[in-house]
């Protein structure tokens, strides 16, 4: 049984993106990612004009005159949210957790696609694979898939997104179009994003507290890492621990923005105490621009 609070919750949540993914997303969503999946229809005879990389040889050899592949867009995506669960996403300066605001984009993301005509499934994951939901339609689906990202206790505590991009590499063998969404708070997987990419569209959220932007001005606290329990202290009176923390933060920032254009992967980066709306209806507004040309 779903407690009464968590219910609350869905409800709360189903209502906000369902009005959000009707009235502000649903035309930049098709326009940004349909089209971008083709499927074989056919084949005719070659025209003067028609690209040469879709001619099909084995059909133009047996019948001694070019033939060339034509495509129709698909009818439906698969859409995968890759979310992460690790205990880092607890942490929160404001009213919002960012798990609690990485919930409530995963929601605003499928009820757009399923207004959209879209399956979407569903994979959680730490520092192991926790949970995954395979794509499918359907209101009582969405809900499913909301209620999961709200209510799922995880296992672990680390973060492994290599083997997450792994698991749904190998898994997943249609063409998707996958949100990563994460605080990225990891090394060690460019390998792993490098091949998903290849074989998905895919499209990296990092959602991080405005406190992990810019540190306090000043004070002395006592700190605990959500993910190994270490716990220190950190005075931040002091001018030269918030440059080198900045100097840090930038160049990882830096280095993560660069891997992401380095393999064609579209980049969001949210403030957890800020509007989301916005920034992704930009990255859809964009989306559409780059392949309208």
């Amino acid at each position: 049984m779903i407690a009464e609070e968590i219910l609350r919750k869905i409800q709360r949540i189903e209502i906000l993106s369902r009005k959000a993914a009707r009235d502000l997303f649903a035309g930049e969503y098709h326009s940004a990612f349909k089209g971008r999946g083709m499927e074989f229809s056919q084949v005719r005879e070659y025209q003067s004009g028609d690209d040469s990389r879709f001619i099909d040889w084995n059909v133009s050899s047996r019948l001694g005159r070019l033939y060339v592949k034509q495509f129709v867009e698909e009818r439906e995506l698969t859409i995968l949210l890759a979310l992460d669960l690790s205990a880092s996403l607890r942490f929160a300066s404001s009213l919002k957790s960012k798990k609690e605001v990485a919930a409530e984009l995963s929601a605003l993301i499928a009820f757009t696609a399923m207004l959209n005509n879209d399956k979407v499934g569903l994979l959680l994951f730490s520092d192991r694979i926790e949970q995954y939901t395979p794509p499918l339609k359907g209101r009582t689906h969405m809900l499913r898939l909301i209620r999961d990202v709200i209510e799922f206790q995880p296992q672990g505590r680390g973060t492994a997104i290599g083997g997450a991009l792994a698991y749904l590499t190998s898994l997943i063998k249609k063409k998707a179009v996958v949100f990563l969404i994460s605080d990225f708070l990891d090394e060690g997987f460019a390998t792993a994003l490098k091949i998903a990419s290849r074989k998905h569209d895919l499209i990296a959220i990092d959602i991080a507290d405005r406190v992990e932007r810019a540190l306090p001005a000043r004070g002395h606290f006592l700190l605990r890492d959500l993910e190994s329990q270490a716990v220190f202290s950190a005075d931040f009176n002091r001018p030269a621990l918030r440059r080198n923390y900045a100097a840090a933060r930038g160049e990882r920032s830096l280095q993560l923005q660069e891997l992401f254009r380095k393999n064609g992967i579209d980049f969001l980066a949210i403030d957890s105490s800020r509007n989301y709306e916005k920034p992704l209806f930009d990255l859809f507004l964009k989306r559409r621009k780059k392949f309208a040309r």
